[in-house]
């Protein structure tokens, strides 16, 4: 597949998390940077540095690069660990421990590059939480796979596209870097009253003389 249909794995868990914030990365490459990303940054940087090592009797390999020729996908593992001959991958992350379904996609496209680059059957991997330093383990089962290429698809014809989703203006929004270039509530386009209702709240209660 030519290089310029090859999907970046990493726009598979944006556009499971949220469509426009996908678009806006990957389409406009627009890239807004908070604490929780500038942490997130310094993280992998750390799994980046580091090299082929042994650990509870398994062979680990760090920031592998992985590929889908079939499915047009392409990225990096923060970590593989090789069970015998099978390929475990394992994706950090800083935060709390809790199921995201964007994760579970975004590891799920891993495993499906890893099995095609080994010939080889990859049933599990695991999203491994910095803070508790726990492992949350994931199946990669046929509904999780169908969800994956779907996703797949939709991103490609998103980009093939170039277009930007509406906004969503829900609870994702809240620690959102994107906020200041996505705009969710004021993109909305909401209705005069609602409108009064965000210009009061900006001016800390002042409202200007309405024509």
């Amino acid at each position: 597949m030519e290089d310029d249909w090859l999907i970046p794995i990493s726009a598979l868990q944006h556009y499971a998390y949220c469509p426009r914030q996908c678009a806006l990365i990957h389409v406009e490459q627009t890239f807004l940077e908070n604490e929780l990303t500038m942490n997130g940054h310094l993280l992998h940087h750390r799994v980046d540095e580091d090299h082929v090592f042994s650990a509870r009797g398994h062979k680990i390999v760090t920031s592998m690069r992985v590929w889908s020729d079939r499915l047009g996908i392409i990225g990096r593992c923060d970590v593989v660990e090789w069970r015998g001959e099978t390929p475990y991958p394992i994706e950090f992350k800083h935060g709390k421990v809790r199921r995201s379904r964007a994760q579970q996609i975004q590891l799920c496209a891993q495993a499906l590059c890893l099995e095609e680059m080994f010939q080889t059957d990859v049933p599990e991997g695991a999203v491994f939480h910095i803070h508790s330093h726990r492992r949350s383990r994931v199946t990669f089962d046929e509904a999780l796979r169908a969800q994956t290429l779907d996703v797949i698809a939709r991103v490609r014809d998103m980009f093939a596209r170039n277009e930007v989703p509406q906004p969503v203006a829900d609870r994702r929004c809240v620690h959102c870097s994107l906020q200041p270039a996505c705009l969710p509530h004021w993109a909305k386009q909401p209705s005069d009253a609602a409108f009064w209702r965000m210009i009061e709240q900006d001016l800390g209660g002042e409202v200007p003389c309405r024509q």
